[in-house]
C-alpha cells in the first residue's frame, strides 16, 4: 500500500517541485563553506533582486507581507476545508486526491525554503560588517568598555534635553506620522552609501505594520520579509525606539542578516541622520547595549553610568520597560523561544544572545573615532 501511494505521489505533474529543497539545501551549504561565494552573491544576484522586487513591493502604500500574511492564514483554511470535503464526498479515485492533498504542504515547504534561501538565507554567510568597513575587533578593557559607557551616557543626555516630551515627561516624536518617520529613517539610511559602498541607497522605506499591537504581545519590534523584500517595523512601541528599529530593518533589506551587525548599522545610520529624534534613538540603542556589557562586567560601575544619565532619559528607559512588563506571557515567551531557534539555525550559535556582540563594534568605532 506504501509503495502504492508514493507511486500516486510521483505521478504528480508537480512533484518536481521538491527538487527545490534540495537545490536551496546545497546553495546555503555552499555559502557555508565558501564565504566568497556568499558575499559576491549578496553584492551582485541578491542586490539585483532585493531592489528590483522592493521597488514593486514599495509602490503600495501598506505592508503587502502583511496583507499576504492574512490571505495565506485564510487561504489554508479553506484548502483544509476543501480538502477534507472532497475526500468524503468524491470516493472515487481517493487515493490519487489524497496523495495530491498530502503532496502540497510539502511542496509549499519546498518553494519556501528555497525562497528563503535565496532571498536572505545566503547572506548569513557573507563576510562580516567589521570585515568590509575596515573595524579591526580585539578584546577590550573594562576601562575601555567605561570610557564608551561615559561618552554615549553623555550623547543621549544632551540630546534628550533638545526633545519634546508629554505630560509624563516622556519622550515623544514630533513626525506627524509614522510614514513621515519611515521616509525619514530611508533618508537617513542613504547617507551611509557613500562611507559604505554594500549599504547602497535606492530601497524603500520601512513599512508599519497595522497589526503592530499584536507585534507587540509577540515581543516582536520589527521584522524583514524576504519574500516581499520589506521592512516591517511596530510603530505601536515607545516612540525613542521607533527609529532605531526602522534602520535595523533596513540592515537587513541590505543584506546583513546578522543581528550584532544590524543594530550595530542601526546605530551608525541614526548617528549620521540630520534628525535628533534618529540620533537619540540610535544613542539610545548603543548605550543599551554597552550599559548592559559593563554591568555584567562590573555593575558597580554599570549603575554609576546609568546613573548620570539624564533624568529625561531614565523615565524614557522606565516608560519602556513598563510598556514591554503588560505584554509578558507565554505568547512573548514562546515568540522568544522561536526566535532564538531561528538564529541559532542560522549560524547564530549565541541565538539571543547574539545581540550583545554589537558591542565590540561599537567599541572599534569609538576606537577608530578616538585614537
Amino acid at each position: 500500500m506504501f509503495r502504492s501511494l508514493m507511486q500516486k505521489i510521483f505521478s504528480l505533474r508537480r512533484v518536481w517541485l521538491l527538487l527545490l529543497f534540495p537545490v536551496g539545501l546545497l546553495l546555503y551549504q555552499l555559502a557555508i563553506w565558501f564565504p566568497d561565494f556568499a558575499e559576491w552573491y549578496a553584492r551582485n544576484p541578491y542586490r539585483w533582486l532585493s531592489k528590483a522586487v522592493n521597488f514593486l513591493t514599495g509602490l503600495f502604500p501598506f505592508s503587502l507581507a502583511e496583507i499576504l500574511l492574512y490571505l495565506l492564514l485564510c487561504g489554508i483554511l479553506v484548502w483544509l476545508v476543501v480538502g477534507i470535503v472532497r475526500l468524503v464526498k468524491y470516493p472515487q479515485n481517493r487515493r490519487r486526491r489524497l496523495c495530491g492533498f498530502l503532496l502540497t504542504p510539502f511542496c509549499a515547504a519546498s518553494i519556501l525554503f528555497f525562497a528563503f534561501v535565496v532571498t536572505c538565507g545566503i547572506n548569513y554567510s557573507r563576510y562580516t560588517f567589521a570585515q568590509v568597513s575596515g573595524l579591526p575587533i580585539q578584546e577590550s578593557s573594562v576601562q575601555e568598555l567605561y570610557t564608551l559607557n561615559v561618552a554615549l551616557a553623555e550623547e543621549v543626555s544632551a540630546l534628550r534635553k533638545q526633545l519634546p516630551q508629554n505630560d509624563l515627561g516622556v519622550m515623544e516624536t514630533g513626525f506627524s506620522s509614522s510614514w513621515e518617520k519611515a521616509q525619514q529613517a530611508k533618508t537617513s539610511y542613504d547617507t551611509l552609501q557613500a562611507q559604505y559602498p554594500t549599504l547602497s541607497a535606492g530601497y524603500s522605506a520601512p513599512k508599519p505594520v497595522l497589526a503592530s499591537r499584536l507585534m507587540s504581545w509577540c515581543d516582536i519590534t520589527g521584522i524583514f520579509i524576504p519574500f516581499t523584500f520589506e521592512a516591517n517595523v511596530n510603530v505601536d512601541v515607545p516612540d525613542y525606539s521607533q527609529p532605531a528599529t526602522m534602520c535595523h530593518e533596513l540592515s537587513h533589506l541590505r543584506g546583513y542578516m546578522r543581528e550584532d551587525e544590524a543594530n550595530f548599522i542601526a546605530y551608525l545610520a541614526c548617528r549620521n541622520s540630520e534628525n535628533i529624534e534618529f540620533r537619540y534613538s540610535g544613542a539610545m540603542l548603543a548605550f543599551v547595549y554597552a550599559n548592559n556589557a559593563l554591568y555584567s562586567a562590573d555593575s558597580e560601575l554599570g549603575q554609576e553610568v546609568f546613573s548620570s544619565l539624564y533624568e529625561g532619559v531614565q523615565r524614557d528607559f522606565a516608560y519602556n520597560s513598563a510598556y514591554w512588563k503588560q505584554f509578558e506571557g507565554p505568547v512573548s515567551d514562546f515568540s522568544g523561544a522561536v526566535n532564538d531557534t531561528y538564529l541559532k539555525a542560522n549560524q547564530q550559535d549565541d541565538g539571543v544572545k547574539s545581540y550583545g556582540r554589537m558591542v565590540d563594534l561599537l567599541l572599534a568605532d569609538y576606537r577608530k573615532n578616538h585614537p
